[in-house]
């Protein structure tokens, strides 16, 4: 088969770090090849460079043949490269129309001809299968559609290749399936798609070929029909991985967290929790699913002190919490695994040992008389970092200087070692490799066990189903749903997260068991 895109030997460095250590990379005419590694790992880089977003050090990019040099998209584009980058670049009060033509619009004397921009736009997404109305304004409409408005963009201006940054982060599990179905459509016009993830089920899914990049090197590239998830992961990682989640049935104790009618709002003002209502177990794993954006990080920031609700009752082992400072809800028995480990979990110039009292720092045995006890809370540190098994030359040096993965599992550390009441984990895994993923959920599982509550928020839906015993859905700032594991499937908590109900859910039960 014809190779369109041909990379050879590509480094491309940054101040301490080689991103892409000369790395080779090809694609056939027709084809989706998937670039799958951890976050860090060098795909978007290598796709940057590609797209002339980024110049290398050194190597060399033939497409169809020709050695070209790409020095900024314009040039992509002209050479028939298009990417969609994981943050839309929309304008929201535009019209889906305005948008696909934006910089390259239809005249008719000096105005825009908006009858043919339409028509062009409909020709292109009946064409090729896309589900979009060209008159809806982008603030309208839902993600999965905006992200197919972003590929319109692309196929408009004339792409032969597409990269796809992390296509699936932001989608429910019904728009995944759709925008499989518009891959293989790309497909067999001939189109060349590019896949970035780190999703091993939507590899297997989606992909005819398959490229592992680890710490900036390739270390395979295989035919997705001839290779397994386990072997992808191995590849993934360099070592094998346990990518079942192994839980014993839960051991449901008391009541811990009781949340009732709950209302807050974002940083605009508009309202993010929606009179919410909800209620987490001792020796439990409540995950809460749900599309990003529908109020999950106003509501871990109105339960952790971060942010004052407009109304509403919260209560932990029966004691009111509404309206507790940061410092107070710590110390009430919380534990928090932020989503955003660099902003709410490290101060990344510190050292880990300074990182891992953070939040108990004016207390003993870390603080004596309001001074603080450094050898105790290196011991401390020196015992997380072995129990948790994070990677570190010694407790002196800085978080920053840590892997995402070694970061995580400092806070997750710090986090259960207050040992808490409640343990709320926002994206836990974020980022992360199959390795850490692994080992983090098995520290949540084990304090699930020993009768702690456990509050899961995670955009992973494959991550919610492995590890909670219930799932609550959010929807628009409400809980549109809650089914217990056994009862949840991916096609039903897609149906609650595209903001349908249980009634439909019973309606066509038939349909989706």
């Amino acid at each position: 088969m014809e190779k369109v895109i041909e990379m050879k030997g590509i480094t491309k460095i940054f101040p301490g770090t080689i991103a892409n250590d000369n790395v080779d990379f090809e694609l056939l005419k027709g084809e989706t090849h998937v670039l799958l590694g951890e976050n860090g790992a060098g795909k978007t880089t290598l796709m940057n460079v590609l797209y002339g977003l980024y110049q290398p050090e050194k190597g060399k990019i033939f497409v169809k043949g020709r050695e070209v040099k790409i020095t900024n998209p314009n040039e992509a584009i002209k050479l028939g490269i298009g990417m969609v980058h994981q943050h839309f670049m929309l304008v929201h009060n535009f019209t889906v129309t305005e948008n696909i033509v934006l910089g390259t619009e239809p005249r008719k004397g000096l105005k825009l001809d908006i009858a043919k921009a339409r028509k062009d736009v409909k020709d292109i997404a009946d064409k090729y299968g896309f589900n979009v109305d060209p008159d809806a304004l982008i603030e309208d409409i839902s993600v999965g559609q905006q992200q197919r408005v972003e590929i319109l963009k692309a196929l408009y201006r004339g792409a032969e290749i597409l990269i796809l940054d992390e296509p699936t982060a932001v989608l429910t599990p019904q728009e995944i399936e759709e925008l499989g179905q518009i891959i293989k459509n790309l497909e067999s016009e001939g189109k060349s798609v590019i896949l970035i993830t780190h999703k091993l089920k939507e590899v297997m899914s989606m992909s005819d070929r398959v490229t592992i990049i680890r710490r900036g090197k390739v270390t395979g590239s295989v035919k997705t029909r001839d290779t397994n998830i386990d072997e992808l992961a191995e590849l993934m990682v360099g070592r094998k991985v346990n990518l079942v989640v192994e839980k014993k049935e839960a051991n449901i104790r008391g009541e811990i967290l009781r949340i009732e009618n709950l209302t807050a709002t974002d940083h605009r003002g508009i309202k993010a929790v929606d009179d919410l209502s909800l209620t987490v177990n001792g020796g439990e794993i409540l995950g809460i699913a749900g599309v990003d954006g529908n109020g999950q990080t106003e509501l871990i920031e109105v339960l952790t002190g971060l942010r004052k609700a407009k109304n509403g009752k919260i209560t932990l082992n029966g004691k009111d919490i509404y309206a507790k400072t940061p410092r107070e809800v710590i110390d009430s028995g919380i534990g928090h695994i932020p989503e955003d480990r660099h902003k709410r979990g490290l101060v990344l110039k510190y050292s880990l040992y300074e990182n891992s009292i953070l939040g108990r720092h004016h207390k003993e045995p870390f603080n004596k008389k309001g001074v603080i006890d450094y050898k105790t809370v290196k011991e401390y540190c020196n015992h997380i970092i072995e129990e948790f098994d994070v990677r570190t030359p010694n407790a002196d040096v800085s978080a920053a200087s840590l892997s995402g993965g070694n970061q995580q599992k400092l806070i997750a550390a710090r986090e259960i070692m207050k040992d808490p009441a409640l343990i709320i984990a926002a994206q836990p895994t974020r980022g992360l490799d199959v390795g850490a993923i692994e080992y983090i959920h098995k520290r949540l599982v084990q304090e699930r066990d020993k009768g702690k509550a456990v509050l899961l928020v995670s955009l992973e839906l494959d991550e919610v189903l492995a590890l909670s015993d219930r799932i609550a859905v959010m929807y628009d700032g409400k809980i549109v749903g809650v089914l217990d594991r056994k009862d949840a499937n991916e096609q039903k908590l897609g149906i609650l997260m595209a903001g349908g109900t249980l009634d439909e859910i019973e309606e066509g039960a038939e349909g989706i068991e």
